[in-house]
């Protein structure tokens, strides 16, 4: 698996074998292997801890088969207005006395209105004046839209690209894989960092999980965050009883990307709700550094302060 290296930006370009490879090794042999590039960039006992408010919910145009915000299913989600700045800033102070580095906005758009710029960039300019790192996800940007939000100091953009292209379009149809792509080289060309996962358990097979590792590993450079989702099975949705994914082979998909991405913060996302304590440590131990902490992730349960402060005592990690 010795790989290229891409042009200027000294970054491994991984060939589908490799990941194949690597998702094929024994599990202890590839969570070492992957434990010890995790220390060799970061400290194995320290978890960034993010924070995610949604600032307007549901009532979206996309068709996004996982999602209960989508105005196509019939989830018993109702639709609100965008969450004045006041409100978004004041959450944000309870998130940081609560140990948050990071406060990320979500918003259910296909894109955002441009009347609604000027108050996300103040939601942004006030969050990090809290001494936040700041992280929006609104849909799809243009170059200028991306352009306003980096001025205004956004740090991270989060557009995830859900699943590998060849399954994309059995998830949403209202969107192409490569709109996906077009915002992400607009945050890229703006100067925000990039944020960039998907979500597993979805139904895909296990190519489709190669090929969605792939995608993300080869972009230039791969995204500065990169959030795992383990779906959550929304009644309502086309995947409101999809079968949820082993711990063990979440906790290998953990590894392979720590593995293809060794300088990125690898995020347990979606689903820790599910998870016993065990399989958390194990995706700990495979690379995961970053979560969302509170109970509330937009629209689905999160561990709750208690009980997060509880599994870290346990496992010996700070939150930071």
């Amino acid at each position: 698996m010795d790989g290229d290296l891409r042009a200027g930006a000294g970054a491994r370009i991984w060939a589908r074998e490799d990941i194949e490879a690597l998702m094929a090794l024994a599990f202890t042999e590839l969570i070492f292997r992957a434990a010890e590039i995790h220390r060799q960039n970061f400290n194995p006992t320290e978890v960034q801890a993010s924070r995610l408010m949604s600032i307007k919910t549901g009532g979206c145009p996309e068709d996004c088969g996982y999602c209960s915000q989508s105005a196509h299913f019939k989830t018993g989600l109702k639709a609100s207005k965008m969450t004045a700045v006041g409100a978004v800033v004041a959450e944000a102070k309870r998130a940081k006395i609560e140990g948050a580095s990071r406060f990320c906005m979500g918003a259910a758009w296909r894109s955002p209105n441009a009347r609604d710029m000027a108050a996300l960039c103040e939601m942004v300019g006030e969050v990090k004046a809290l001494g936040l790192e700041t992280c929006m996800t609104l849909g799809m940007l243009s170059d200028e839209q991306a352009a306003q939000l980096s001025e205004a100091g956004l740090e991270y953009y989060n557009h995830n690209i859900d699943t590998s292209p060849e399954y994309y379009n059995r998830m949403v149809s209202t969107r192409t894989f490569k709109d996906r792509i077009d915002t992400l080289e607009r945050v890229r060309k703006s100067g925000m960092k990039v944020c960039c996962g998907g979500i597993v358990g979805m139904g895909e097979a296990a190519e489709d999980r190669v090929g969605f590792l792939l995608a993300l590993a080869n972009m230039a450079p791969p995204p500065e965050s990169v959030p795992i989702n383990a779906l959550m099975p929304i009644e309502g949705t086309p995947l409101g009883d999809a079968e949820p994914i082993a711990a063990i082979e979440f906790a290998r998909l953990i590894a392979v990307a720590r593995i293809l991405m060794p300088t990125s913060y690898v995020r347990l996302s979606a689903g820790r709700e599910n998870m016993s304590d065990e399989a958390q440590a194990l995706c700990f131990l495979a690379g995961a550094n970053s979560i969302f902490i509170g109970d509330e992730l937009l629209t689905t349960n999160n561990p709750g302060q208690d009980k997060d402060a509880a599994l870290f005592e346990r496992l010996g990690v700070r939150l930071v």
